[in-house]
């Protein structure tokens, strides 16, 4: 069973960080052929030789780097595996700049700057992961450098003066203390910024939803709070007549089906009223004593003779005989029905909901409603408990938000785990009383 988040959305998708490579990639190669051709200006301008060394090492480090860059269009193109490339290509960056500063002084060059440049790069990437990878691909290939120039396994560029490649040892370890501790500066800089770029943006995130939420629920509360009273005066009247209607001995059995169909849809319609109201004009909850097992069993009852839970589905309870917890009596026991009411919509024929509590290891309360329905598939995870959001065809979307809205209210804990085919479970962790001893767990069942 999967279990759905409900705390922050993820900020970077596949889409957004596949963009972003696409463009670093693109930028990559412009900056690395501005570079390359720096050098043969700066470098070589004494040198009339087109086949010099330097030269042919630079058009052969831009070769292999467009080449590369048609290996990363094509995993782009894929979009698989986008973010190993993201360390592949920061990792690569730091090889390439190494060459670049191996072509212009060795260990002293300018062009390890461009490290930094790649450790920024990995962190817009991914975060303070690519930051660190960055700085690790630019340690080792520094240190390589400074190694195979130190100990003689790589020999300066011969077009070029090799008093540029004369370092004493003393500078040597300035040279590398000091690109070391600007690698793990910029590194730890760029990281912590992305992270709390990446955090702020998914609270803004929040508080956007969160504002809409509000308008929504204040449009709500407008359009309930006209309707209600117009909506339920004919329901009520329409519920009294039809009962009446039932009672007349004349009717044959179809009139009494047909007069239990408009029953039905009547009480479902007060029910969507009822509901609406719930989420557009919310209170403060009452906070008593209650004991949660009681008021489940009650559900039960009521949910077993009413709905399609009469015909085909089985509502039935299991658990502890007694579980007082401190919550307004009213609303928790709109929670567990509407709780209960969605799975059973939920239900195919002949399957089972089971409405449970139990004390967990911690010693609070915890409700359950469980359902063999089609389950949540991964689309409508983020969106579960939306206002007017529904899987369902003659749904409202309303039930589930005024649960998690009650919920909210009184510092309950939702979990939902629930997977494509396996049915649902919705898990509430109630406060235990502040007042009362746990009593004991005994386990009854009413079907």
């Amino acid at each position: 069973m999967k279990r759905i988040p409900l705390g922050l959305p993820e900020i970077v998708s596949s889409g957004p960080l596949a963009r972003r490579l696409a463009w670093l990639t693109g930028a990559r190669l412009l900056f690395l052929t501005i570079a390359l051709a720096l050098v043969g200006m700066f470098y070589l301008r004494d040198v009339y030789d087109t086949g010099s060394y330097t030269l042919r090492v630079s058009l052969a480090t831009l070769a292999l780097s467009f080449a590369v860059a048609a290996v990363y269009a094509g995993v782009l193109r894929s979009g698989r595996g986008l973010e190993r490339l993201a360390y592949v290509q920061v990792v690569l960056d730091q090889v390439t700049w190494t060459v670049v500063a191996y072509l212009t002084g060795g260990i002293t060059s300018g062009a390890t700057s461009f490290y930094g440049l790649s450790c920024l790069l990995g962190a817009s990437l991914s975060g303070m992961r690519g930051a660190a990878a960055a700085a690790v691909g630019a340690g080792i290939s520094y240190g390589g450098l400074v190694l195979a120039l130190q100990r003689g396994w790589l020999k300066p560029p011969v077009d070029q003066a090799s008093s540029l490649y004369l370092v004493s040892s003393d500078e040597v370890s300035f040279y590398v203390i000091v690109n070391l501790l600007v690698l793990v500066v910029v590194s730890l800089l760029a990281g912590t910024l992305v992270e709390r770029l990446r955090w702020t943006g998914g609270e803004l995130v929040l508080a956007t939803e969160r504002a809409d939420r509000a308008e929504r629920m204040a449009a709500l509360g407008r359009l309930a709070t006209g309707l209600a009273h117009e909506i339920r005066n004919p329901l009520g009247s329409i519920a009294g007549c039809i009962q009446l209607l039932k009672t007349a001995p004349s009717l044959c059995e179809e009139d009494r089906r047909l007069c239990d169909i408009i029953q039905r849809e009547a009480a479902r319609l007060n029910d969507l009223v009822t509901d609406m109201v719930d989420l557009s004009r919310p209170r403060t909850p009452l906070l008593v004593n209650v004991d949660v097992a009681s008021i489940a069993r009650e559900v039960v009852v009521l949910a077993s003779g009413s709905g399609r839970a009469v015909s085909d589905v089985n509502v039935r309870y299991e658990g502890l005989s007694s579980a007082p917890v401190r919550a307004d009596g009213a609303q928790l026991r709109q929670l567990v029905w509407n709780l209960v009411r969605n799975a059973v919509q939920a239900s195919r024929p002949s399957d089972t909901v089971v409405v449970a509590t139990r004390r967990t290891e911690a010693g609070v309360i915890e409700l359950s409603v469980v359902d063999q329905g089609p389950g949540i598939d991964d689309a409508a995870r983020e969106r579960l408990f939306d206002a007017f959001f529904t899987t369902r065809s003659q749904g409202t979307g309303v039930g589930l938000a005024v649960v998690k809205r009650i919920a909210d209210d009184h510092g309950f804990t939702i979990q939902v785990d629930s997977s494509a085919g396996q049915g649902a479970a919705f898990r509430v962790t109630l406060e235990g009383p502040r007042s009362e001893p746990p009593p004991p767990g005994d386990a009854i069942q009413l079907g």
